[in-house]
């Protein structure tokens, strides 16, 4: 038999309340319980008009979740919402049961899903740094004292003991993170001398960018009805129009009050995005949430150093399918006098090819159409012309090639350095 989850979601009035629909807010929280194979009993909203500093929730919210919890007798209760330790503590005393909060259930998550190395000790660290402020809840023998050196003196509490072996953990991840970061900075290098921009897909969880991925570069990433099926980031190669190629990065999804510590812990990772020629935003379009969960993503990305403001983001307005045709219809209509946005359908394909255009547009901004003439026996720059830039035209006259090319500014002055230096 798998393990059972109670769902609880508070809902605060007055000053602190959320715009958001507590319905659609405990739906979210039930996906992410079901994300780690949790039977999900019951969910419940409770309102708390005061938050209580013991509880969170007020105590006619903590019985009314009690009630629930003794019918049910689940593996674990979860609380959408941020837990002290001590609250988190109290909880457990008065329901008998395991609870879990938002951050913690999230942290779960990214642990069952992390594949590569540098995910997992990502994931460890902000675990790590999440359970170092709970360690008050681990133990009941808080001051039990273990003797340290030779004279078997007082020594350490059993709490200071395991912040200290958590302490060392954390420092020696860090260092392997270091490393392992400087391992893919020697990579980065390597792929800088193959000068293919960078265009990242971002966008709330589930709003269809593995999905995308896959179409646009025939990959197999891990594509479910399941937030964050996608946790490690994939990165593959994609020919434009005319012949430019681009990577192409898959990220992993963000949500509405994303943990800190996986923020920075994932920060790593996420350079990808800082460092994108374009970002594509990718959206769920039918989602009656999507105004407020896409100004989440733009939150997390401010918080990563991306200028929102910039003109390197387009707006991808996926599932235009789940749409009402006339809404479908005037959406479409609206892009197509705004080029900083594209409405598609992942899954049907419908867009995709004006996507790939309007990609291909916002990398053309960086570059200029030049005039160059090569010996035709020059098959070398002729190569080196057709991997770095987009031959536009090109006339044979006698011995000379006529070429109009479109190529960045530096790439022209390395192309004409490069050459002068030959010659």
């Amino acid at each position: 038999m798998g393990l059972s989850a109670v769902v609880i979601h508070p809902v605060f009035k007055g000053a602190g309340a959320s715009p958001r629909d507590p319905e659609a807010q405990l739906e979210e929280a039930c996906g992410l319980a079901e994300a780690i194979n949790l039977d999900v009993l019951d969910a419940l909203i409770v309102n708390v008009s005061t938050p209580n500093p013991a509880t969170l929730i007020s105590k006619g919210g903590v019985e009314k979740a009690g009630l629930s919890i003794e019918n049910n007798e689940p593996s674990v209760v979860i609380v959408n919402g941020t837990l002290s330790p001590v609250q988190q503590r109290n909880l457990e005393k008065v329901w008998n049961a395991k609870v879990l909060d938002r951050t913690g259930l999230i942290l779960e998550i990214f642990g069952a899903r992390a594949q590569t190395k540098e995910g997992k000790l990502q994931v460890e660290l902000a675990s790590l740094t999440y359970q170092r402020s709970r360690l008050v809840r681990s133990w009941t023998h808080l001051e039990r004292q273990r003797a340290t050196g030779k004279t078997g003196g007082p020594g350490e509490t059993q709490i200071e003991l395991d912040r200290r072996i958590i302490a060392d953990k954390i420092t020696q991840i860090k260092k392997l993170l270091v490393a392992v970061k400087n391992s893919r900075d020697l990579q980065r290098k390597a792929r800088d001398k193959v000068p293919f921009p960078l265009v990242a897909i971002v966008g709330y969880t589930n709003a269809g960018k593995s999905t995308l991925f896959n179409k646009l570069t025939r990959a197999d990433v891990l594509v479910k009805d399941m937030l964050f099926a996608t946790l490690d980031t994939t990165t593959r190669a994609l020919s434009l129009p005319g012949g430019r190629k681009i990577a192409l990065s898959d990220t992993v999804g963000f949500i509405t009050d994303l943990p800190t510590q996986l923020v920075a812990a994932f920060r790593a990772t996420l350079e990808q995005v800082t460092q994108a020629s374009v970002i594509l935003h990718v959206q769920d379009i039918s989602d009656p949430e999507h105004d407020l969960r896409r100004k989440d993503v733009l939150e997390i990305l401010e918080q990563l150093g991306v200028d929102t403001d910039a003109d390197n983001i387009l707006e991808v307005f996926n599932k235009t399918d789940n749409l009402p045709k006339a809404e479908a219809k005037a959406l479409k209509s609206k892009c197509a006098r705004d080029p900083e946005c594209v409405a598609i359908s992942a899954v049907t394909g419908e867009g995709l090819d004006d996507l790939v255009t309007r990609i291909k547009a916002h990398l053309d901004r960086d570059r200029t159409e030049y005039a160059i003439k090569l010996p035709i026996s020059d098959g070398k720059w002729l190569a080196w012309l057709h991997s770095h830039g987009e031959i536009v035209s090109d006339k044979t006259r006698g011995q000379l090639r006529y070429l109009k090319v479109m190529l960045g500014d530096a790439d022209y002055a390395r192309f004409n350095q490069s050459r002068k230096a030959e010659a």
